[in-house]
């Protein structure tokens, strides 16, 4: 039973990190998108 609890809290902490990076991923995308968007509108 403890076993399958600590898998079970492992799997849920890994899928959390990628869930994070991939966020982490979206809003720098779109800062590089905004940081684009900022420079051709001063020129």
């Amino acid at each position: 039973m403890n076993l399958r609890l600590g898998l079970l809290a492992a799997l849920m902490l890994l899928t959390a990190c990628n869930t994070i990076q991939g966020a982490g991923r979206d809003i720098k995308s779109v800062g590089q998108v905004i940081d684009k968007s900022a420079g051709a509108a001063k020129d």
